[in-house]
């Protein structure tokens, strides 16, 4: 009896919680940020850099999609596109801003799969599967780029080498370990976790999902820097993933700040810090908050859909 309950009442107290979240950090950036400078730096980048920065992270999220496509393919169950694309939306927007990536995204999992009849212990796969997923993409890139442009390490990043060749060695060794343990080899045990064997092509599919989502990623700041800088795309991904990397690895709690500060450090001879700090401000605009915007609309939507749902079962 109590677990029945419990089953009813946790996945919307937990929607509900991610809803109240998601309208927090709306009003915490709306509040960070002065109307004049989002005008300002609006007006510095050229109408259709904007409009493309836009196109690119529409198609982006649509990318995104992929990670529970597979995650659903990988613990063997079917579920419609519109389903799976409807909880990577909700996934991605509210998780990429309200922190706790892996703990949030794990709750609107859980609140849509349990409903359409996933057990938990797929639930538990899926989320996993999608957060180790998004990881895989960075070693791809980022071990191609860090050969192709290995870039000098800031002082700031505590690292014990001083270009990121070695880094790009790594993460492509990671990679292939990865294919030959999950595709070819018997299932690898670290403790308690145990990597599965995949199908090659759920494998392939998660490292060109992953990869093509970091490559999106860095295109929407590129575009809107591109009147600005000089710099070819491929230096400046390899300068995104290297700040992304630094605030992994910094010694600075959850990484604050580092991801802009190195950005800044290696962006410095190609463009002033006030024009690149003001291209900050439009590029959350559209990465971040227009996503989170669209997400809480569709996961209110969804739940108002299904206290409706509930109200008119009671009365019949």
């Amino acid at each position: 009896m109590v677990k029945k309950i419990l089953t009813r009442v946790i996945p919307p107290l937990s929607s509900l919680a991610i809803f109240s979240l998601s309208l927090w950090t709306i009003g915490q950036t709306l509040h960070q940020y002065q109307a004049e400078d989002i005008w300002s730096s609006l007006l510095a980048i050229s109408r259709l850099n904007i409009l493309t920065a836009i196109a690119l992270m529409t198609i982006n999220y649509m990318i995104m999609t992929g990670y529970d496509i597979l995650g659903v393919a990988y613990v063997g169950h079917l579920l419609s596109y519109p389903k799976m694309a409807l909880v990577g939306i909700i996934c991605s927007g509210i998780s990429n801003n309200v922190g706790l990536a892996i703990l949030s995204s794990s709750m609107i999992r859980y609140r849509f799969y349990s409903a359409w009849g996933l057990p938990t212990l797929s639930i538990a796969k899926i989320a996993a599967f999608c957060n180790f997923t998004f990881c895989l993409g960075m070693f791809v890139v980022g071990g191609i780029l860090f050969l192709k442009e290995p870039l000098a390490i800031p002082n700031l990043i505590d690292l014990p080498f001083a270009s990121v060749r070695p880094l790009g060695y790594l993460f492509l060794l990671i990679i292939l370990g990865y294919l030959l343990v999950t595709v070819i080899g018997p299932p690898l045990k670290l403790g308690k976790l145990v990597l599965p064997q995949l199908p090659l092509k759920i494998a392939l599919g998660q490292l060109l999902v992953s990869s093509l989502d970091w490559c999106l990623a860095a295109g929407v700041f590129y575009v809107l820097l591109q009147d600005s800088i000089t710099i070819s795309y491929t230096a400046f991904f390899g300068i995104y993933l290297l700040a992304q990397v630094a605030g992994l690895v910094s010694n600075i709690p959850g990484g604050l700040g580092v991801f802009e500060t190195v950005m800044l450090l290696l962006l410095a001879s190609s463009i002033s810090s006030e024009k690149l700090l003001g291209t900050f401000l439009i590029y959350r605009g559209i990465y971040y908050f227009i996503p989170l915007t669209v997400a809480v609309i569709l996961l209110g939507k969804y739940e108002l859909g299904c206290l409706i749902d509930n109200t008119k079962s009671s009365f019949t």
